[in-house]
């Protein structure tokens, strides 16, 4: 069963920089494909993940935390269209935060961030180890990126859904119940709404047209 894994804290404002590419390199006798710059790896053939945990560090040139779930998880996760309802919006970054462990408690939802004035980050739902929210393009939103650990009681790396559609896309197409054509099912959604937003703007890949009157929800 393929495993995606999600480093932790790493190329964040030159902090525990490292190329990513070169890693998958190094492991690919995994077959590991790298997705984007902000460690994230999809590992198509068979490891376990204590395995392949260690080999990961082992590689790196730095200590960090190596979050990782299978394609079952994710795909379990994003079905069902998790940011149903909610427009693409220039000034607002969908994200997916995963969980090192399921969390014993979570706070009801939807939560604004801060939770009185305007909101930096709103959660909207919490499915098993994974997060799903939007937060603002606002450097204040950083904050309150790094807060979740304490919301859900364990670390959380977080991705936007762009890198989240890319996984789904990557993951092999002959793999049972996890195939490349289930899963490209579930993000192809996300994927024409942003070809579309690019075809009418001109903006950079996965740049998302402006709503001219957002929803009320995404107002202050």
């Amino acid at each position: 069963m393929p495993i995606i894994v999600f480093l932790r804290g790493v190329n964040v404002g030159g902090h525990r920089a490292f190329r990513p590419s070169l890693l998958a390199k190094q492991l690919e006798e995994y077959g590991v494909v790298n997705i984007g710059a902000a460690g994230t790896l999809v590992v198509r053939r068979p490891v376990t993940q204590a395995r392949l945990r260690s080999e990961i560090l082992r590689c790196l040139p730095f200590e960090t935390e190596v979050i990782t779930c299978t394609s079952r998880e994710l795909i379990a996760a994003v079905g069902g269209d998790p940011f149903a309802g909610v427009p693409a919006h220039a000034e607002i970054v969908r994200f997916v935060s995963v969980l090192a462990k399921r969390p014993q408690a979570s706070p009801p939802v939807p939560l604004g961030l801060p939770e009185s004035g305007n909101w930096f980050l709103k959660v909207l739902s919490v499915r098993g180890r994974f997060v799903f929210g939007v937060y603002r393009r606002k450097m204040q939103a950083i904050r309150y990126l790094g807060a979740l650990d304490r919301v859900f009681g364990a670390a959380a790396t977080t991705r936007n859904w762009n890198t989240i559609s890319a996984i789904l896309k990557a993951l092999p197409k002959r793999g049972g119940p996890y195939s490349r054509t289930d899963a490209g099912r579930l993000s192809r959604r996300a994927m024409e709404t942003c070809r579309e937003s690019r075809l009418r703007t001109r903006l950079p890949a996965c740049t998302r047209v402006v709503i001219p009157n957002p929803p009320r929800f995404l107002r202050g």
